[in-house]
């Protein structure tokens, strides 16, 4: 049963990954409601300098890699209130998906999640709740995949195409991981499976020698 989009207001600290340009979301946004949406990479100092923050039911921090616990604080893993993270996914420069990561705490109050999953839902996104880990999850299972995939390549497994063409056709993925890759930026996937390596120690979140080139590139301005 769904129910109907809470009133929310949002504000709005920089450049913003998951809402880049207008959408009905922001375009119903009051100047008051029980739901604040903190966008842009200020958000967390928004959260901080944010008054009154038990007026309401839920407020959204948006997130990039990092936890919500980097802005909230964690205690012996009961953290958790009417705070929740969220992002919608977007794979480099790809636009914004439909998708939105909602990120929970232990003690998150059911109130909460709700009134987050109504406010996207009534704006005609998706969302999915995970707990409150780098990378969510989306980023979490792909970016191992990619970095398989660019170490194939240079491994010798196959040409890009005849990968890109086997995982299309033997899996029914939409688009080979190369291609993908190239379309959305090798750089941009440097730097969110770098920020996941660092965060998590994975060697199998380690940027692919492919993606090494690809930043560096980017830095020189090539």
């Amino acid at each position: 049963m769904s129910h109907p989009a809470p009133s929310h207001r949002v504000i709005a600290s920089g450049t913003s990954r998951s809402f880049p340009i207008a959408h009905p979301l922001l375009e119903a946004a009051g100047e008051t409601g029980i739901v604040v949406l903190l966008l842009g990479p200020g958000a967390g100092r928004a959260f901080a300098a944010l008054a009154d923050k038990a007026r309401y039911t839920a407020i959204l921090i948006e997130l990039g890699t990092e936890c919500l616990g980097v802005h909230t604080g964690e205690s012996r893993g009961e953290e958790g209130a009417n705070v929740l993270g969220f992002a919608r996914f977007r794979l480099g420069e790809a636009p914004p998906s439909d998708l939105v990561e909602i990120v929970r705490q232990p003690k998150t109050t059911p109130e909460a999640i709700a009134a987050a999953r109504a406010l996207f839902t009534g704006h005609g996104l998706k969302t999915a709740v995970c707990a409150d880990f780098p990378g969510r999850i989306i980023d979490r299972l792909v970016r191992p995949y990619y970095n398989a995939a660019l170490g194939k390549l240079d491994a010798g497994l196959a040409t890009a195409d005849d990968m890109d063409l086997t995982l299309r056709l033997g899996l029914g993925y939409p688009e080979g991981p190369i291609a993908l890759l190239e379309r959305t930026g090798l750089a941009a996937h440097h730097d969110v499976t770098s920020a996941l390596h660092e965060a998590l120690g994975d060697p199998a979140y380690a940027p692919a020698r492919r993606a090494q080139v690809a930043k560096a590139r980017q830095l020189k301005g090539a």
